[in-house]
């Protein structure tokens, strides 16, 4: 059983409650935009850390982690990516992986928007953690967490606050 955090789209912001929200779990993953080296190393401090890079993210950053990740955490195929979409509604892409991979669950970032929605044409859950950054016209500052215990994903928790 492992529990993760999950967040994107921080644009170099580490929100002050993201290490308590996130203490219990094992690893951290981050969707993408991270913003900065700094940032991702704060967040790899607080847990293992495991990242895709986002539209904004340049140099070391897109040196360090790579466009997508496919990997397999206790026994679900995840496929992480930052600009993804959602089902009926990805891009070219993230179609192209989830045909070829058949993730049981697909994460993206970018839309600062918080979803998570079963897709049953890919027999899939999708997540999207919203934004944990202050960038974008999002109201709310949003991350998750959930387990993943054998081959289930449950006790998914939402983290929302107002942006400041």
């Amino acid at each position: 059983m492992k529990k993760i955090g999950l967040l994107s789209d921080t644009h170099g912001f580490i929100h002050p409650k993201v290490s308590g929200f996130f203490m219990s779990c094992d690893e951290i993953w981050h969707a993408g935009d991270i913003g900065n080296v700094e940032t991702a190393d704060k967040l790899a401090e607080i847990k293992p850390f495991k990242a895709v890079y986002g539209n904004i993210d340049g140099g070391k950053l897109r040196q360090t982690f790579k466009e997508f990740e496919i990997f397999r955490c206790e026994n679900v195929k995840v496929l992480m990516i930052h600009i993804g979409g959602y089902p009926g509604r990805y891009t070219p892409t993230a179609r192209k992986l989830l045909a070829e991979h058949k993730p049981k669950l697909f994460i993206s970032g970018h839309s600062h928007i918080l979803k998570v929605m079963p897709d049953p044409r890919y027999n899939l859950l999708h997540i999207n953690p919203g934004s944990a950054g202050k960038q974008g016209l999002h109201k709310m500052i949003t991350m998750v967490r959930f387990v993943i215990d054998g081959s289930d994903i449950k006790d998914l928790e939402v983290f929302e606050t107002k942006r400041s």
